[in-house]
């Protein structure tokens, strides 16, 4: 057995990584995931991941980075958790916080390439993720074509509204579609919030979203943190979905230009790890609220906590309700419309924005024999990958 300290650190290393690597947006990112803690490390299973992905898909808040959170309150306890969260979050929020001092991005055609490649390589993390999930969660015909159905109503709705009504309908299907056999899903051990905590992170949740809009007004921190929660306790799925809240926390009270906002997510784009620390940039840049240093950090943990705050009241009951006939069958229609999900989003954005031609095929190619064929981590397959893109570019520069 580990000790809680090697488990901590393992946490930390872990994530950092993938903080400094995982580019895409919010599904590659479930992706990188997948091949890091399900593949490679066994920290637990498909079936315990996908059950995860599903809760945290249904909560308000950035899913791929509760997810995140999940996997390391299970391996380390809240500190663990904690640690994952910062160890994934922290160089993206830092990057943009030095783009917002002037820092400047990638420009020339290089920088363009090597944007591109990043790009590439989040087709081949989706595609490995939908091709081994779906061999393990869509394993017959009523699952496969709960994942076929998913799939449609995502690409035909789009947004969020399409993915949680897509989970929503997967898991009706489920309760009448997937009752046979029973299998084992032995407990996911070590979460480390028990019922009561659980309890008291939903009265936190609710105190806060109820009682910020009432302090606002006595101090300029207040009203910002007061509006970066809202936002991350109001949206679901996480992601490019926040950004019409953010736009309208900070824009219309004129805390950041609109030209200043467009900037910052144009550089959010171009970052590793989750897209709400486009938060940090925002708060860096604000005018007539704490700015600078301060602000970032404000704005940063306020819009995460409360996506933190529902999943740790969730997370106690997940077991027992994970045990259940009716629930387990729920489960099994809901993990296989993820699927379709992760298939509907694998075409668009992630492969219409990055598949331009045959070069980047041939390189997502190359990437998803990197994690399919050869188990390379995920890491790797960024690199080749990013240094592939900055090749393509070469010809274009003189």
């Amino acid at each position: 057995m580990s000790s809680p300290r090697h488990n901590l650190a393992e946490v930390f290393r872990a994530f950092l990584l993938l903080g400094l690597s995982a580019f895409g947006g919010p599904v590659a990112h479930l992706g990188y995931f997948r091949a890091e803690f399900v593949t490679r490390r066994r920290w637990l299973d498909e079936h315990a991941y996908a059950d995860l992905v599903a809760l945290c898909q249904f909560l308000p808040g950035p899913a791929s980075s509760q997810v995140g959170f999940a996997l390391g309150l299970m391996r380390a306890g809240p500190l663990g958790g904690l640690a994952a969260w910062t160890a994934f979050t922290l160089p993206s929020a830092l990057l943009l916080m030095l783009f917002a001092l002037g820092a400047g991005g990638l420009d020339g055609p290089l920088g363009t390439g090597l944007l591109q490649g990043l790009k590439v390589v989040a087709v081949a993390i989706v595609a490995h993720a939908v091709w081994g999930m779906a061999r393990t969660l869509c394993p017959d015909s009523q699952r496969a074509g709960i994942a076929v159905a998913a799939t449609l109503l995502v690409t035909a709705l789009g947004g969020t509204f399409g993915q949680v009504l897509a989970i929503m309908l997967g898991g009706l299907a489920g309760l009448l579609l997937c009752r046979g056999d029973q299998e084992a899903r032995p407990p996911v051990p070590g979460f480390g919030v028990s019922r009561r905590g659980g309890l008291i992170c939903l009265g936190l949740f609710l105190v806060l979203l109820l009682g910020l809009p009432l302090l606002a007004s006595t101090g300029p921190g207040l009203a910002l943190v007061d509006a970066f929660y809202r936002a991350g306790a109001l949206v679901f799925g996480g992601g490019h979905v926040v950004l019409p809240l953010l736009e309208a926390a900070v824009v219309q009270p004129g805390w950041v230009s609109a030209d200043d906002f467009l900037a910052g997510y144009g550089a959010a784009q171009a970052v590793p790890g989750p897209l709400f620390t486009f938060s940090a940039y925002l708060g860096m840049a604000a005018d007539s609220v704490p700015g600078g240093i301060m602000g970032a950090s404000l704005a940063l943990v306020a819009i995460f906590l409360p996506g933190m705050l529902l999943l740790m009241a969730a997370l106690p009951f997940w077991n027992d309700l994970r045990e259940r006939r009716g629930i387990q069958a729920l489960m099994r229609g809901a993990n296989a419309a993820v699927v379709g999900l992760l298939a509907a989003t694998l075409y668009q954005p992630v492969w219409t924005s990055a598949i331009l031609g045959p070069h980047e095929f041939a390189l997502a190619l190359v990437g998803f024999t990197l994690l399919a064929v050869w188990r390379q981590p995920a890491w790797l397959a960024v690199l080749v990958c990013g240094l592939g893109g900055v090749l393509l570019s070469l010809p274009s520069t003189g």
